[in-house]
């Protein structure tokens, strides 16, 4: 894929140096601009009116320096900005505000500059929440699973995964005010995580590391991923809507009861099987299949898939 745009973005509001992901596997490109806001108005120029999706997997900051310095591009380019993010309750107001989701509280001023503006501007968009998240984990096996292709991807993503929860776990044992939280909101705590990642109440002896305890990961971004395909999107969420100046945002997940996932199985058999195909296809390689079903995969206790913090 050396040939795919990949623009430099900010720091996306982070005061620190950031975790950057690393790849015995990675090389230059000629394809990498330095300037991902130049990148992102070459992509805009060259578009059809109306036609851009922009999907929002973390900080909000360059989008909102998008939204600032180019924004009749934005408008005239722009149907739809996708947000793996949070809101405030809908039902409250007539705007749509962002929570203290993590995305959102990377740089909260961006945030709510870029929800503010994208209504006031009329460019529609839709926000997948965390509760959508907690409703369709997975387990760490899944991850062996996809692995088997021997995929540099997916071995990658297996190791990675492990260091990031070890990481998050490092994290949120530490005080609320410590600044090696970063931006993470002061709900994430011990007892959140245990709920979240492992489905128990938190050990009177705190482990140095957690994965081998961890029955449950959530697929935040592959899940916003599917929501930018229309099929996908009618098929597995229940979309809430709010209309701001006549304009339909939508919310998937406003709440723990209301994760917006129609069918749980199926959403998991979804994104599961397209992890596994993506893997195959650029290897050439012959079919496999899963070992393991929805059941097996996901968590053991179906009664803890929904608790959410």
């Amino acid at each position: 894929m050396a040939d795919v745009p990949v623009g430099i973005g900010s720091s996306g509001g982070a005061s620190m140096p950031l975790e950057v992901y690393k790849s015995i596997h990675s090389r230059s490109s000629e394809s990498i601009d330095e300037c991902g806001i130049t990148l992102a108005c070459n992509v805009l120029r060259k578009a059809h009116s109306n036609s851009v999706q922009i999907l929002c997997l973390a900080s909000l900051s360059d989008l909102a320096v998008l939204l600032k310095e180019h924004e009749e591009l934005f408008i005239s380019k722009v149907k739809e900005v996708v947000v793996m993010g949070g809101l405030l309750p809908i039902d409250i107001g007539d705007r749509l505000l962002p929570d203290t989701a993590y995305n959102n509280n990377c740089d909260m001023e961006a945030a709510r500059f870029v929800y503010q503006s994208c209504q006031e501007l009329s460019v529609p968009t839709v926000t997948l929440s965390r509760w959508t998240a907690y409703g369709c984990p997975v387990r760490p096996e899944l991850l062996d699973e996809l692995a088997k292709t021997k995929h540099m991807v997916a071995t990658n993503i297996r190791k990675k995964s492990k260091e990031s929860i070890d990481q998050l776990w490092k994290k949120v044992v530490l005080p609320p005010d410590d600044p090696e939280r970063e931006k993470l909101p002061s709900r994430c705590d011990a007892k959140w995580f245990y709920q979240t990642f492992i489905g128990k109440e938190v050990p009177s002896e705190m482990p140095t590391s957690v994965w081998d305890e961890v029955e449950k990961l959530n697929m935040y971004d592959p899940l916003a991923v599917l929501i930018c395909v229309s099929s996908y999107r009618s098929s597995h969420f229940r979309c809430k809507e709010k209309f701001v100046n006549g304009v339909s945002h939508l919310v998937v997940g406003v709440c723990e009861e209301e994760n917006g996932i129609r069918n749980r199985s199926a959403l998991f058999h979804e994104y599961s099987t397209l992890f596994l195909y993506a893997m195959q296809a650029s290897l050439y390689e012959p079919e496999i299949h899963l070992s393991c079903s929805f059941d097996a995969v996901t968590s053991k206790r179906s009664a803890l898939m929904n608790r959410a913090a």
